[in-house]
């Protein structure tokens, strides 16, 4: 099975997007990897690397959330508190709310999502759907 090895993004402003991708990333428990000319990398053992890459000409964004292209990623977490929880960080770092915690009806019940975005218009959600229980 093939497997995401690795995601890069593209920013804006490089410092900005360490700034606000930092702590979100360290709090989702992945570590600073390595800064190379133009990109900044985080890992989380041997799941997705993820770097951000300074754009190649100024003020080419932000992304616009709609059009072709970056669409959002999606961090699946351990429970309600822990969307909340991340979606702090986010906020205290720079992102933009998109959309406040609270239940995505349309997805599951129990489908219990926030979404985000940073200052080149990547957007981010933090997520728990728990299993479905039958009663």
């Amino acid at each position: 099975m093939a497997l995401v090895d690795h995601l890069g993004i593209t920013v804006d402003d490089l410092e900005q997007g360490r700034a606000q991708f930092h702590p979100v990333l360290t709090a989702l428990g992945y570590e600073f990897g390595s800064e190379a000319e133009g990109g900044i990398s985080w890992h989380h053992g041997d799941e997705t690397e993820i770097i951000i890459f300074a754009s190649r000409g100024e003020n080419t964004g932000p992304h616009v959330h709609g059009r072709a292209g970056w669409q959002h990623l999606a961090f699946a977490v351990d429970s309600r508190d822990e969307v909340e929880r991340l979606h702090a960080v986010a906020v205290a770092a720079g992102w933009t709310v998109v959309r406040e915690p609270r239940i995505f009806e349309r997805f599951s019940e129990s489908y219990y999502a926030s979404f985000v975005e940073d200052a080149s218009g990547i957007r981010v959600e933090f997520m728990h759907n728990p299993p479905h229980t039958r009663t």
